[in-house]
């Protein structure tokens, strides 16, 4: 059996050497598609495609040169830095292999060039649909690539070769295993190292509330004195809350305990189709009920709120709507690579139109819920090499097993989203309310972020690809208190699984937030390290006092139920 320490190096050495671990998305609502929609958006492509005669005669004349080079051995084409299908010596020693790369790469990039480069606005307004179309042409050219074949992929050959075939017997074995119990879509982790509760989500404490929706965890204490003012953690819904408590020193939660911070954490019901009707009200609801909880049982009459992801939109919320009813329980807030101004180009906006919103929606009334195998089918197309052929390639063709990795491990543990929750975030995303200070209207109230006057924290990542760091940038703008924004180097769920101690980590600060997030960037002060550090520095100035900590857990009207973490978590869709 692995130790914690041999355990911990282990899940750092695979995050230096899968793709999928910098390419995941985390958890967000996303309208999604399907293979009508992008054969749809296809023929759009060849239709505004043909009636561009003199763009298809540049472009096909320069890829007829660059094959006459490629065949005389004189091309320079090579793949991009970050392209690892093209690794193995075979594709650069030898001519046949070379040539038929040369030749993908060049055929490639004339697509992508006929697609268009960066998505723009044309008069109306309207990135969307050129960005759909390059979308739908990448996923084109990238199944299409020679390495997804098993003659195209010299590496699958000389395994096959090597292992007599045992190989390809062990890849139609994991083919068959996939399409009977994946989907028919390449598992991305190996699961049997991983149990919630006994190697990941293990930092000790209780559920002290149980209600439909949620429970609320309470973390038992490691040092002596604690800060008076706690902290609620809400998480995403469409994911389990422990990618912030994931492996021993890999957890948010055990690092703010740690460090004398009382933390409590939600946890999400699995819904059902049972459960469509549970909203925004209902999820900012059992939020407000869990922050009654909180303060019940430290004795604050006030706490800090941490939102991730989908998460923070709701705690978002919750702020706007205690500032409107003139609650002052919420003190500060910190967001997790959360989106609420939707204006800005990402992937999650790119499909949300009133055409694709209308049918999201519809499809998720008609089962009750967005379910959670869908969404994951989504979130793997959206990145195809990454999260999609890397994975056939290595299962299939190589006859190997995925690796285990615990953040892959949390991404694949996800859970349904109701279907009225669904909708009503889609409908955030289509109108961007929240920006515009129109609403939404939540338990009653009309909400105004603005009107919120606590300090605020925000985090963005700066190779994110579905929420866009400028976006979370744009968000800390929203609130009417001091906000400091600050961004980490790496992409979405690597910001959140962000432990002190990486050599690698780095994030950038500024403490003039200012109104562009490209001038912020520029005067910002790179940093070495984990971002963890300077936001709990930043949380502990908005803790209060220190006073001796908790003897138990509870109190008289929370007690404890059930060790964490608890039964919700355990939920399957």
């Amino acid at each position: 059996m692995a130790t914690n320490a041999e355990r911990e190096a282990n899940f750092i050495n695979a995050e230096e050497i899968s793709p999928a671990v910098n390419a995941i998305l985390g958890a967000n609502p996303f309208v999604g598609l399907d293979a009508r929609q992008i054969l749809d958006t296809i023929g759009e492509f060849v239709s505004s495609t043909m009636g561009r005669p003199e763009k298809i005669a540049s472009r096909l004349s320069q890829f007829g040169l660059e094959l006459l080079k490629i065949g005389a051995g004189t091309s320079d084409v090579q793949p991009e830095p970050g392209d690892k299908r093209f690794s193995d010596p075979t594709w650069a020693e030898n001519p046949l292999y070379h040539r038929v790369m040369q030749s993908y790469l060049a055929w490639r990039s004339a697509m992508l060039d006929l697609a268009g480069g960066v998505p723009q606005e044309n008069s109306n307004g309207d990135w969307k649909r050129s960005a759909q179309q390059r979308f739908a042409v990448t996923l084109l050219t990238e199944a299409l690539a020679p390495t997804n074949t098993l003659l195209g992929n010299p590496a699958a050959l000389k395994r096959a070769f090597e292992t007599g075939g045992n190989s390809l017997v062990a890849g139609l074995r994991n083919f068959v295993d996939d399409l009977l119990n994946n989907g028919g879509m390449p598992s991305m982790v190996d699961k049997r190292p991983f149990e919630v509760g006994k190697t990941i989500a293990v930092t000790p404490g209780a559920v002290v509330h149980r209600n439909e929706l949620c429970e609320v965890l309470q973390y038992a204490p490691a040092t002596r004195q604690v800060y008076e003012r706690p902290l609620l953690l809400i998480p995403p819904q469409i994911n389990k809350y422990y990618v912030m408590d994931l492996a021993p020193k890999r957890s948010l939660t055990e690092y703010a305990v740690a460090n004398g911070i009382q933390i409590f954490n939600v946890s999400w019901r699995n819904a059902g189709p049972e459960h469509r009707n549970w909203g925004l009200d209902e999820y900012v609801g059992a939020c407000n009920e869990a922050l009654d909880t909180v303060c019940n049982i430290t004795g604050s009459p006030d706490a800090n709120i941490l939102g991730v992801c989908a998460g923070g939109i709701t705690s978002s919320l919750l702020l706007g709507h205690l500032a409107a009813i003139r609650d002052s329980r919420a003190h500060a807030g910190t967001l997790l690579v959360t989106m609420l101004d939707s204006s800005e180009h990402s992937l999650t906006g790119m499909f949300t139109t009133e055409e694709g919103v209308k049918k999201a929606i519809a499809q998720s009334q008609q089962k009750g819920v967005l379910d959670a195998a869908s969404l994951q089918r989504t979130f793997a197309w959206l990145r195809p090499n990454d999260l999609v052929w890397h994975y056939w390639v290595n299962n299939y063709l190589m006859g190997k097993e995925p690796a285990a990795f615990d953040i892959l491990y949390w991404n694949a543990d996800s859970t349904n989203l109701p279907a009225k929750l669904h909708a009503n975030f889609l409908e955030l995303l289509l109108h961007n309310p929240l920006v515009a200070g129109t609403g939404p209207e939540i338990l009653g109230t009309p909400v105004k972020l603005r009107d919120f006057t606590g300090d605020m924290y925000v985090v963005g990542g700066q190779t994110d690809h579905i929420v866009a760091w400028r976006a979370c940038h744009r968000a800390a703008r929203l609130f009417g208190g001091d906000a400091q924004f600050v961004l980490n180097s790496s992409g979405h769920v690597q910001t959140l699984v962000c432990p002190p101690g990486n050599p690698k980590a780095q994030y950038f600060s500024n403490t003039h937030l200012g109104e562009d997030a490209d001038a912020w960037l520029k005067g910002a002060t790179e940093n070495k390290g984990s971002w963890w550090d300077h936001w709990l520095g930043w949380l502990e100035k908005r803790s209060g006092e220190k006073h001796a900590a908790p003897e138990t857990l509870g109190s008289p009207r929370f007690r404890p139920i059930e060790p964490a973490p608890g039964t919700y978590v355990h939920q399957k869709p």
